[in-house]
């Protein structure tokens, strides 16, 4: 018995793609698509900006927010979890900001099962 072909792995859509996707289904021309998600960009930019509001949200589809790290202290002689009996120093890691972004409904009602 022959084996069956696996089928080919869907790629994710390029952005010019995605643009042009949008210009068939609202009737803009790929420029004005351009404008739109430029604009889009910047407008989550300002909002997870150190001066911004820390949060963007798409309504429905997804929620962008900026989480502060507070920084760890170095650690001695710390016992490695993948050896056993052996220890290790952990260095010290300074205070970052972490990108989160989270599903909404709408998004999860459409892709998760």
């Amino acid at each position: 018995m022959a084996k069956k072909a696996a089928p080919a792995p869907v790629k994710p859509l390029t952005k010019s793609e995605i643009q042009s996707n949008i210009a068939a289904a609202t009737g803009m021309t790929k420029k004005d698509v351009a404008k739109v998600l430029d604009a889009l960009t910047e407008e989550i930019r300002k909002s997870v900006a150190p001066k911004g509001a820390g949060a963007f949200v798409l309504p429905g589809l997804l929620k962008i927010e900026k989480k502060s790290v507070p920084a760890q202290k170095a650690k001695k002689h710390v016992e490695n979890p993948f050896k056993k009996g052996e220890f290790r120093d952990i260095p010290a890691k300074p205070a970052s900001s972490k990108i989160k972004i989270k599903p909404l409904k709408g998004l999860k009602d459409c892709c998760v099962k």
